[in-house]
């Protein structure tokens, strides 16, 4: 009994399973089927675009396709756009309408459109004459047409218009304006039913201005004849673009291919009325604007399908917008910012350099300022230098001129002794000579004698003299090509008679070619003395057999080597580095300044000088100067 109920109770929680299942999935297919998921997605809105000549027709083509975009960016709900355009606006010939009503007719039998926007007069004609076979109870926007051409008698309670106002005579002040010198315009139109309309339009509008130009238009004229003439026009003309949609040869013009070679090839600025045209090849002014026009488009479609009745929404007609200009035009007919009207813009304008590449100017302007900054500094700097160098050079020689002095003075033994010898032999000559002029007989031979001693004697006064006078003279550092061999002879005769009374013996070992070097005489010889005097002080101490100088000079490796040395007691090692240092001396009289002059005047021949001592005794003094060119180059 037991095992009955439970089969029982098994079976039944099986069938509950099984409905339960069943009801998931009648549940889950509900969900999914496409009645509920079309249901649940909204009713796209249908717009039939109606084009007055073709989808590439300027300027209406621009204000489609600007509508377009507008009215999907503010539409709330998804778009089905037709285009369709109205070819038979081009001719005269109305009997051509009914097959084209027909063929819309039934592309919206089964859907017909939730809104019809006319773009452009030829459009909306259309439309109203056949209103009451055409979607009677479907909403019309006619938009991008002039007020002038909206037949406001036969709009219906489901229309309205977006339209705007043309102001011929403002394009035309504009191009005097800006042109002032213009004396002809003309007005390229074609010969379309609309086209002739707006030529009389035009018209209307010229005689304001007929007293200061001449107007002329091309409706009689083909196309292609009045290109060939548009590069020849006559000087101070002005092309004012209307319309080329038919020629005067028939020839339909479609985009903005006539407008494009009619650029090409005029000599002529272009105008036109609607912004539609321009980009290109207008210079600009006040015109339309497809941008505003188009969005007040976009918002009564998307106000009428979102509810509100089309007539009820009056709107007045747009006017021209600020004006505008092409900046590249501007360039090419000298066209001055200061002639266009106030609040204009200008398109198209070259970015200078500046604006392109501001901050890599802003840098390079930083980098060159500061070179230019650091450059001046330099400059400056080096003035200074120069400037302290040659204030120096002019102390370094004063100082020079006053130890010169110094040395003179422990000269003056030596210069005494060179003197009274001539003197002495010039005095003894002299008695000599007058005696013999006492004698009966005279000797000629022998007065002859007498008298070139005597002019030996006087040269060689006047020569210590000379020497003395170079060696006092204030000069200025003059660098020539001088030899050592000479300079280092004159200065040991000048300290001859010094070293002669203090018993040194001097030896000199000069090479046989000279030592060319580029110095001043005066400076390098007073270097020499300057040492000599040092190394005869050096031995004063020293009995006289041992009291001896060598004074040596030999070229080596592009220089020119003197080498001084003395039996002294030497310098000692403390010292060595500090001897040419200002004011430092080893002598109790001793002003510490000749060997530092000694060091500033080699220097300053790009020359080395160096102390050291010898292995045995006494001091060695080197100087080094570099070659003269020519001496290098013959070595």
């Amino acid at each position: 009994m037991r095992a009955v109920k439970r089969r029982r109770l098994v079976e039944a929680v099986e069938r509950y399973q099984t409905v339960l299942v069943w009801c998931l999935f009648a549940l889950f297919a509900a969900i999914c089927s496409p009645q509920t998921a079309h249901a649940a997605s909204p009713e796209p809105k249908r717009v039939m675009i109606l084009h007055s000549f073709g989808q590439d027709f300027r300027p209406w083509a621009e204000y489609a396709r600007a509508i377009r975009a507008e009215l999907i960016r503010q539409s709330p709900w998804p778009l089905d756009i037709h285009d369709h355009s109205l070819v038979t606006a081009r001719s005269t010939d109305e009997d051509t309408e009914v097959p084209f009503v027909n063929y819309l007719m039934a592309l919206g039998a089964k859907h017909p459109p939730d809104l019809i926007i006319c773009v452009g007069a030829p459009a909306a004609n259309f439309v109203q004459r056949q209103r009451d076979r055409l979607f009677p109870a479907t909403p019309v926007v006619i938009t991008a047409i002039e007020q002038r051409r909206v037949n406001f008698a036969r709009l219906g309670e489901n229309d309205t218009v977006v339209s705007v106002s043309h102001d011929f005579s403002a394009s035309f002040a504009n191009i005097l304006r800006v042109l002032p010198e213009t004396n002809k315009i003309i007005i390229v139109i074609g010969t379309s039913p609309n086209e002739r309309f707006w030529l009389e339009e035009v018209r209307k509008e010229m005689p304001p201005f007929e007293n200061r130009v001449e107007f002329s238009w091309t409706d009689k004229i083909p196309f292609e004849e009045f290109l060939r003439a548009a590069s020849a026009l006559p000087q101070h003309t002005v092309l004012f673009w209307g319309l080329m949609n038919v020629d005067a040869a028939g020839i339909v013009h479609e985009g903005g291919s006539a407008l494009k070679r009619l650029h090409a090839v005029a000599n002529a600025p272009i105008f036109s009325y609607d912004d539609g045209f321009f980009g290109d090849e207008l210079v600009g002014g006040p015109m339309h604007s497809v941008a505003g026009g188009s969005r007040r488009t976009a918002d009564v479609a998307v106000r009428i399908l979102g509810g509100e009745k089309a007539g009820d929404i009056r709107l007045p007609p747009t006017r021209y917008a600020a004006a505008k200009f092409d900046w590249r035009q501007m360039q090419r007919w000298g066209i001055s910012e200061s002639s266009l009207p106030p609040d204009s813009q200008v398109y198209f304008r070259e970015p200078s350099v500046w604006e392109t590449y501001r901050w890599q100017v802003a840098m390079v302007c930083l980098v060159v300022l500061l070179q230019a900054v650091l450059i001046s500094v330099l400059l400056y700097e080096r003035r200074r230098r120069r400037f302290a160098e040659v204030e120096a050079r002019r102390r370094m020689s004063e100082l020079a001129h006053v130890n010169r002095y110094s040395t003179a003075g422990e000269l003056t033994a030596s210069i005494a002794h060179e003197l009274n010898q001539p003197l002495g032999s010039i005095l003894v000559n002299t008695e000599t000579a007058a005696l013999m002029l006492e004698q009966p007989s005279l000797n000629t031979k022998e007065l002859k004698e007498i008298l070139s001693d005597i002019r030996r004697d006087d040269q060689r006064a006047g020569e210590v003299i000379r020497r003395l006078r170079s060696l006092l003279m204030r000069t200025p550092f003059e660098a020539r090509e001088i030899d050592l061999n000479e300079v280092i002879t004159e200065a040991l005769d000048l300290v001859s008679g010094l070293t002669h009374a203090r018993d040194v013996t001097v030896e000199s070992i000069l090479p046989a070619e000279p030592l060319r070097v580029r110095g001043d005489r005066i400076q390098l010889q007073q270097v020499l003395l300057n040492l000599i005097i040092n190394a005869a002080d050096a031995m004063e101490h020293l009995g006289k057999s041992h009291r001896r100088m060598v004074v040596r000079a030999a070229q080596d490796r592009g220089f020119a080597e003197i080498e001084i040395v003395d039996n002294g007691p030497g310098i000692l090692a403390a010292n060595l580095s500090e001897v040419f240092e200002p004011l430092f001396t080893t002598k109790p009289n001793g002003m510490g300044m000749g060997l530092s002059i000694a060091r500033t005047i080699v220097e300053a021949h790009d020359g080395q000088i160096s102390a050291e001592n010898r292995a045995g005794q006494g001091a060695a003094f080197r100087i080094r100067l570099p070659l003269a060119p020519s001496a290098g180059a013959a070595a």
